[in-house]
């Protein structure tokens, strides 16, 4: 398979990097090893409220990865996720992207999105878990409704944690299992978490084991440090003890690193390797701000630039969008939240 454009990364950045290509009449395949876009925003915080995307005051992280789809949507960008990016090779001016799942896409130029780099969830070291996740245990929640009337056992401390059970303690019998009084979430949202009356606050306690059958799960087991323990009946645990972050293959790229991150020239995205550009949280370059507003205005310089590497022969005049239009613009239909 060939496309102008390999971006890796479905993130914000990287979305937008798709819609930026389009607008420029590039084709693109969008890599991920999550198995759904939106990165951080979909995996940590899908109804976190973002407050600096301009012209929307307020807008759920989950909202926004909706209206960066449906805005490149009349693009027809191909995904590719589930799957982490294990190589990306350069033969003359063009490149071969694959994918641990087998695929290779041929292109001519590179945008990698990576946000914070390869992630993965903080497994919790408890025996057997391996049987359970995917069916029982979750790190992430993509449907809401598919805990409806459940048994939720939710551990951890964090925005995810706390942020997920204020929302399913509408819809489900839960239970939240952290190891000291202090969470490390919005200090609004902590207040209403110790105030809902229809949340169960198991502290000081921490995992300490699973109970079932064939990935289903009956209970889990928790401990305080002094080891006492005790069984909570449960159908579903979600552990959120974050992302593990890391560069992964990227490191092994032929890259300028600067720690986790890769140094691009800040007027075109440019890495160190020609005709492979870098945006985002993933990028670095003197005085850098990670806010997925400059992330956005990264993607659109990397996509300006990725045109004339591909196309050297070709003059790129620059059109506003207002007067350029989008196809099939019409059928765009933007989320936003009051503020």
């Amino acid at each position: 398979m060939q496309t102008d454009v390999a971006i890796i990364g479905a993130g914000p950045a990287g979305l937008f990097a798709a819609f930026q290509c389009g607008m420029l009449g590039l084709s693109t395949h969008v890599f991920d090893a999550l198995p759904d876009i939106g990165g951080q925003c979909t995996a940590l915080y899908p109804e976190k409220p973002v407050y600096d995307i301009p012209a929307l005051p307020k807008i759920s992280a989950g909202d926004l990865i909706a209206n960066l789809e449906a805005q490149v949507k009349p693009f027809s960008p191909v995904y590719h996720l589930g799957s982490p990016v294990i190589e990306v090779a350069k033969s003359d001016r063009r490149f071969m992207v694959s994918n641990a799942a087998g695929v290779a896409i041929e292109c001519g130029a590179v945008i990698i999105a990576g946000g914070a780099g390869a992630f993965g969830p903080n497994r919790p070291p408890l025996a057997g878990i391996e049987s359970y996740e995917g069916k029982s245990l979750f790190y992430m929640v993509r449907r809401r409704e598919d805990f409806a009337g459940k048994r939720v056992v939710i551990a951890g401390g964090g925005d995810s944690a706390v942020d997920w059970a204020l929302s399913l303690s509408e819809i489900a019998r839960v239970s939240v299992v952290h190891r000291r009084d202090q969470f490390r979430a919005a200090p609004e949202s902590v207040a209403r978490l110790k105030a809902d009356r229809n949340i169960a606050l198991e502290i000081p306690y921490q995992l300490k084991g699973l109970q079932g059958h064939n990935g289903v799960l009956t209970g889990v087991e928790i401990a305080t440090l002094e080891g006492e323990t005790k069984i909570l009946g449960a159908d579903v645990l979600l552990a959120f003890y974050g992302l593990a972050a890391k560069l992964g293959p990227i490191a092994d790229w032929g890259l300028t690193l600067s720690g986790t991150s890769i140094v691009i020239d800040p007027a075109t995205a440019e890495t160190s390797l020609t005709g492979v550009y870098a945006v985002g949280d993933i990028a670095t370059y003197d005085q850098k701000l990670k806010l997925i507003s400059v992330g956005f205005a990264e993607a659109a310089k990397a996509a300006h630039a990725a045109y004339r590497f591909i196309y050297p022969d070709r003059a790129l005049h620059m059109e506003y969008s207002t007067s350029k239009g989008v196809p099939g613009q019409a059928g765009i239909n933007i989320k936003t939240i009051a503020a």
